[in-house]
This record gives structure tokens, sequence and C-alpha cells, in this order.
């Protein structure tokens, strides 16, 4: 089945939620929403009933679905929506992929925690999606899921959450000074946690002293594997977010990281460097448990 968009008005729908909201309640075949180049100014929510969604846009770049909450903003109940409630996309069916389109939260700099997207999804994938925000960008709520050839930017945790994610070839832009990459909330005895694969860390002049990750929760795992580093990230690497306790149970991991960042020779003790062997065995359909999301 296939849905259009078009804020032009050229298409079945001008509204991306409108266009959500027109599927099966329940169930139902999978359906591509193409959605035409232009700006939609609309907070996005993917409901636990919708079917199998491909949201395919036509050029990242012109396709742009942005909205500004943050966790101040008040809800329709008065109260302050938190980080969330915050974000633009909010994913909570369970099967969902996203293809050439940008998602944006543009409160801005300095407003505290604002989601762009929120996944919350059994299997997800996003595909040459840019996900742009300040802090918390990407808040990774649980499930598997998939980022190829993404860019993501942030300051502050912007990417957090508790699901087992593949970041394959994608770039991490860092906007500021003294920030954080990822805050990983792994549960005790998953496998996997946060996986960078072959992926690039750039940043804005003069970004220095940005850590790799903080540990949200006590069993925080992430590992980056074969990632280009530049001159943003900290010489150590990893920050324990205060609580020493913490670097006994997080576990943290690089393999063959390269470029002015990549040097890990002044790394924090309780982070690890993986041989060869050991970064072998991160295959994606072993981190996913025999998933592949390949043609997903």
């Amino acid at each position: 089945m296939l849905i259009t968009v078009s804020v032009r008005g050229d298409a079945d729908y001008t509204r991306l939620q409108d266009a959500v909201d027109s599927l099966a309640k329940e169930g139902g075949g999978p359906v591509t929403i193409r959605i035409k180049p232009g700006v939609y100014e609309e907070k996005i929510t993917i409901p636990e009933t919708a079917p199998p969604i491909l949201l395919l846009g036509e050029d990242r770049d012109r396709t742009i679905v942005t909205w500004s909450d943050n966790a101040h903003t008040l809800g329709e109940d008065g109260q302050p929506l938190g980080t969330f409630r915050s974000g633009t996309l909010n994913v909570l069916a369970e099967s969902f992929t996203a293809e050439n389109v940008t998602i944006r939260n543009a409160s801005g700099a300095g407003t505290g925690q604002a989601v762009a997207a929120f996944v919350d999804a059994g299997r997800a994938v996003f595909r040459r999606v840019a996900l742009l925000g300040d802090q918390d960008t990407l808040y990774t709520g649980k499930g598997l899921q998939y980022y190829n050839d993404c860019y993501i930017e942030g300051d502050v945790d912007y990417i957090f959450g508790a699901a087992t994610a593949v970041f394959d070839r994608c770039t991490l832009h860092n906007k500021r000074s003294r920030g954080y990459i990822t805050a990983a909330s792994t549960l005790e005895g998953t496998p996997y946690g946060y996986v960078f694969l072959d992926c690039e860390i750039t940043s804005g002049e003069g970004v220095r002293d940005v850590y790799l990750g903080r540990p949200w929760r006590p069993y925080a795992r992430v590992a980056f594997i074969r990632t280009i580093m530049d001159g943003s990230v900290a010489p150590e690497g990893w920050h324990n977010w205060g609580q020493p306790d913490r670097e006994r149970t997080s576990r943290y991991e690089e393999h063959a990281s390269s470029g002015p960042g990549g040097d890990t020779e002044k790394r924090v003790d309780w982070s690890r460097e993986l041989t060869s062997e050991e970064a072998a065995a991160y295959r994606i359909i072993e981190i996913f448990g025999g998933w592949h999301p390949e043609g997903y």
C-alpha cells in the first residue's frame, strides 16, 4: 500500500500525521508513506497499533520534519512535557523504517532536553536520515535499532537510552565543548548496547573535550569499532557521571579508533581496547540475535 504526502497539496495528504492516522487501527500489511520534499512542521506519533511503515522521503536535505518541544514545554494538561514527551518523531510501533528524511527538534541550544526522535519500537531501521538537535537528540527507548549512513548531531547525551542499537557508517557531530555523545542505559544482562561500526566523529569549530559516553544506568554498554575521531574527543574518552561505582559495571570498548581523537593511550583505565578477534565478533546479525535489517 502506498500513501503520499506533500505540503504543496499535490498528494493524498498535506499533513504527515493525517497520513499515519488514516492507517488501520489494528494490524494490516506494510505501508509506504512517500513524503515529497518540503518542511513539515508537525509533531508525529507512530502508534503501537500501526502496521509496518516505511517513511520514505526523496531527499533528506529537502524533506524535513520539525517541531520545537522541550522538557519545559507545557502540555495540554498544563504540566511540563518532560524529556520523554518532547520528541518531534515518536515511534511506538513494533516495526518501522525511515529513509531519506531529516527529523529536527528546533527548540535550540540551552533550552534543555529536546528529543528529535523517540524510538520505542520492537525493530526500527533508519537509513540516510539526519537527526538534528542539541541535548538528547535521539532517545533509543527499547528494542533493536539499526542506523545506516545517518547524520546525528547534538551536544549533551545526544544518543541515549536502553535499546540495542547499531550505528553503521554514521556521522556523529559534536556541537559544543564538554559534551557527551552517548548516555546508555543498557539493561543488566543485555549482550549489546550501542555499537558504532565504521563511523566518523566531527565537530564545530573550536569544540573540545567531548566524551564518547557516560553511563545513564549502571550497566551501560558502548563499543566504537573502526571509528574516525576528530580532535573534539577528550583524551580520556569516557566519563563516570560522578558515580565511581559504575566504572565496575559499565562496559566501554574501542577497537582501531583513528584520527586526532582516536589515540587510546590516555583513555580511562576502566575502558578497554578490543582485540581483533573480539572486534570481529561484533557482526550485525550476532548483535541483533539473528535479525538482519537489510531489506527490512
